[in-house]
C-alpha cells in the first residue's frame, strides 16, 4: 500500500470516530439542552466566556441568564460575593469542572 492511502484510510477512520462521538453526545443529551466545552479567562484566571458543544460564545452575563433559564446541561448558578456564580453541578469528577475545560 501506498502512504497516501494510509493517511486516506486513517482520515476515514478519525471522520467515523467524530461522527460516532457527536452521536454519542446528542444521545446522552435527550433534553436537547447545551453544554460548555471550552472557556475563556482572563489575566487572573477568571472565566469570562463560554463556549458550548454547538459552537456558540458566550460572554458571562449570557452564559449565567442562560444557565438560570436552565438552557445550560450540568451547571448550577449560585449566589457567593453579592452576585450570581457559575460553576459546574458537583458531581465529584474533576475533569469536567469548568476551570479544567479547554480554553477557546
Amino acid at each position: 500500500m501506498m502512504e497516501q492511502e494510509f493517511e486516506k484510510i486513517y482520515e476515514q477512520y478519525k471522520q467515523q470516530s467524530e461522527q460516532q462521538d457527536q452521536l454519542e453526545a446528542n444521545q446522552t443529551n435527550h433534553d436537547g439542552k447545551e453544554e460548555f466545552v471550552g472557556v475563556r479567562k482572563n489575566n487572573d484566571g477568571d472565566l469570562i466566556a463560554f463556549k458550548t458543544n454547538t459552537g456558540r460564545e458566550l460572554d458571562y452575563i449570557t452564559a449565567l441568564e442562560e444557565a438560570k433559564a436552565g438552557k445550560i446541561a450540568h451547571i448550577d448558578v449560585f449566589h457567593k460575593y453579592g452576585r450570581d456564580i457559575i460553576r459546574s453541578e458537583p458531581d465529584g469528577i474533576k475533569e469536567n469542572n469548568l476551570d479544567q475545560l479547554p480554553e477557546f
